[in-house]
C-alpha cells in the first residue's frame, strides 16, 4: 500500500503548482490536494494546497525542495 504524504502546503495554486513541477522534473511523482471545489471556489482553500508524495519518496522530496528553496534565498549572480 502506497500512504500519501504531506510534503508541503501552499497558500496559492500557483505555489503548489511550480513546487509539483519542480518535483515532477526530479523524477518525484506528486499530487497537489486542495479543498477548493476543483479550482472552483479559490477562497475555500482556508487549510492550504497541500503537495503530496509517497512516503518512500518523501525523503528526496524534501531534499529537492529544499535545494530550490535555498537557490531562491541567495543573491543573483551568487552560486
Amino acid at each position: 500500500m502506497n500512504d500519501l504524504v504531506v510534503v508541503g502546503t501552499y497558500l496559492t495554486g500557483l505555489d503548489a503548482d511550480l513546487a509539483r513541477s519542480v518535483l515532477e522534473a526530479a523524477g518525484v511523482d506528486c499530487m497537489v490536494r486542495a479543498d477548493d471545489c476543483g479550482g472552483l471556489r479559490p477562497h475555500l482553500w482556508m487549510g492550504g494546497i497541500e503537495l503530496l508524495v509517497r512516503r518512500e519518496d518523501c525523503e528526496r522530496a524534501g531534499e529537492v525542495l529544499d535545494s530550490i528553496a535555498r537557490a531562491a534565498d541567495e543573491p543573483a549572480g551568487q552560486e
